[in-house]
């Protein structure tokens, strides 16, 4: 045992137990599994022999069960991963490529080209080359733009240029898209320029709290929108195909909602369909997305062994066991290839919460969960004992893998030990889970505020936030930056995570509340104000998209602590929340889309 300060740190010695050498003990089980939604509670119960009593006096506890869906993604298949793009030949493509690009910038001249080739290069998802060239040419268009004049046929150009200007932290107001939206109104607009309409409705996203401006042109836009897709599908339309699947997409979920690196394969498949498509631009998106993937594979079989030496899976059968997809989280948080570290500690960290969350919402009774608190809350394996047998597995490799990573950072950072904030994250979403099992034991429903100012820090967002943090390894690493997220005073996390909480509710509430589990937001709101269920579903809606108009408000003054890579990360948390539920529960239930959506980030290369 080896000791930082009064923290107990696992550097691979006998006295802290092995997980292996604690599982035979247990005599876990669960019925049969079958597809059955995600549940933060089940009705479905078993029992099992209490693992701390002999089987000559069995103790029968009754254990709720969610009969999670068996794991799909296998440890030979995982290992068994490979890439054509790892080749020299292929990095030397790519290189040659990239200076091609990097021309274009050095040959952009005029608004229009400028901005459309920042934006294309950003939806490809070869920004990451080029951040110092994009900084460049936005620089100088904000710099000169009073020396552009606005023409009544530039309204795609005028939204784009506040998209992208917001996007990237530039003083913008809402006034500068005023006049279109009046335009509009008084029918003097045009309201069958459909590439105009959908540039202002990506725009007015990136509103903040209490710009009606932005509030109205959305409102505006998608109206249009909406009636000429209608148009579109009665023949009355000659609208592209790229078009029509452009604006459909918007209309599901805008830009600003949509994670980076999945959006990255999609666009990649449209544009090759764009009429005005650049060559040299398809092919370097194409090349670079199979030779990213290609470090994907070797950082998830990192994660993989890992899992299999943890060997959890093995032990609470009641868990669901999801690291495949918890690999795929990662990369929605952090896709860029220097982000390994990043994404294999990540992916560590979400299955572990992925386990504890079933511990509390699956498995445990009430006095079990307030004594695995207590075990998080004082971090020491010599006051473990109480604890029942796969517990103490649980508590052992949150422990060792926490400490691990808290001592890696040391090394790297003589001045900033950040195992006290890490292990304060797990406290707090430790308290948070038994404060939700508590409510369902009580059969008590709190008002949406009681369940919202728990649920955000429950969802795990604020641990994700921290974890990741910590692993970016930047300068910027402070002793301030962890102590503005520890406290909960950052409301960039906050809100992030309370997109990631709602947007899990609206996929899970209706499976819940026909098995009686635990209440969500959608119920909470339901019993406080007597509304429908339709009714309270639209209610969190209206409240994930006031939380994207707080977290646009909050980005600059996050600026001036947080770094701008864990910035973007901290928004990739809400926008990976919408997506991984969009069409239901995309981390439970490993269904037919969710696989075909890791088959098209991780597996399967785009042809070149």
């Amino acid at each position: 045992m080896a000791f930082y300060g009064n923290h107990h740190l696992f550097i691979q010695t006998q006295t802290v137990p092995t997980l292996r050498s604690l599982k035979p003990a247990l005599l876990l089980h669960t019925q049969p599994s079958s597809v059955v939604p995600n549940t933060r509670r089940s009705s479905h119960v078993h029992h099992v022999v209490n693992p701390q009593t002999t089987n000559t006096d069995p103790l029968l506890l009754t254990r709720r069960s969610a009969n999670y869906h068996p794991n799909i993604w296998d440890y030979e298949f995982v290992e068994s991963l490979t890439s054509d793009y790892k080749s020299e030949i292929c990095t030397n493509r790519a290189e040659k490529l990239k200076e091609y690009v990097r021309d274009m910038f050095d040959a952009a001249s005029g608004l229009p080209y400028s901005l459309k080739l920042v934006d294309t290069i950003q939806r490809l998802g070869l920004d990451y080359h080029f951040h110092a060239e994009i900084k460049k040419a936005l620089d100088k268009i904000y710099i000169n733009s009073k020396n552009y004049h606005v023409s009544q046929n530039n309204q795609t150009i005028e939204a784009l240029k506040f998209r992208l200007f917001r996007q990237h932290g530039y003083e913008i107001s809402q006034d500068a898209l005023k006049r279109f939206i009046e335009e509009i109104n008084q029918n003097k607009g045009n309201a069958k320029d459909l590439e105009g309409l959908l540039s202002l409705y990506e725009a007015s996203f990136y509103a903040y709290q209490g710009e009606e401006v932005l509030i109205e042109a959305q409102q505006v836009t998608s109206k249009h929108l909406k009636n000429c897709l209608k148009e579109r599908n009665d023949n009355r339309s000659s609208m592209s195909i790229f078009l029509e699947e452009e604006i459909s997409q918007s209309l599901d979920l805008p830009l600003l909602c949509r994670v980076p690196r999945m959006e990255v394969r999609r666009y990649i498949n449209m544009y090759e369909m764009k009429q005005d498509m650049n060559p040299t631009l398809l092919e370097f998106a194409k090349l670079d997305f199979n030779i990213v993937q290609a470090t994907y594979h070797e950082d998830l079989k990192y994660a993989s062994r890992w899992w299999k030496d943890l060997a959890l899976d093995e032990s609470l059968g009641f868990a669901r066991n999801r690291l495949v997809e918890c690999f795929h989280w990662s990369i929605g948080l952090n896709p860029e290839p220097k982000s390994g570290n990043v994404r294999r500690q990540i992916t560590k960290i979400a299955y572990l919460i992925t386990v504890i969350d079933d511990v509390y919402d699956v498995y445990g009774s009430l006095n079990e969960l307030k004594l695995f608190t207590e075990a998080v809350e004082r971090w020491d394996i010599n006051t473990v004992d109480n604890l029942p047998h796969y517990m103490k597995i649980c508590f052992f490799a949150l422990y060792n893998t926490v400490n691990e990573m808290g001592y890696e950072n040391l090394r790297s950072n003589i001045n900033l030990d950040v195992i006290p904030y890490l292990k304060k994250s797990w406290e707090n979403i430790c308290k948070a889970f038994l404060v939700e099992a508590t409510w369902y034991y009580s059969g008590y429903i709190p008002t949406l505020e009681e369940y919202t100012n728990n649920a955000w820090i429950s969802v795990s967002g604020p641990l994700l936030s921290i974890h990741a943090y910590c692993q970016l390894g930047e300068k910027e690493n402070t002793k301030e930056a962890f102590e503005y997220m520890s406290k909960n005073q950052c409301d960039l996390i906050h809100w992030s995570s309370m997109i990631f909480r709602l947007a899990n509710d609206l996929a899970t509430s209706k499976n819940e509340l026909e098995r009686g589990d635990a209440a969500t937001s959608v119920q909470c709101y339901m019993h406080e104000t007597g509304v429908s269920e339709f009714v309270a579903r639209e209610h969190m809606q209206h409240l994930i998209s006031a939380s994207w108009g707080k977290i646009n408000t909050t980005l600059s003054s996050s600026q001036g602590v947080l770094s701008s890579s864990f910035i973007n990360t901290v928004q990739n948390l809400a926008r990976m929340g919408q997506y991984t539920y969009q069409f239901g529960d995309g981390h439970g239930i490993p269904n037919r889309e969710s696989k075909d959506r890791i088959m098209s980030i991780i597996v399967k290369p785009i042809p070149v």
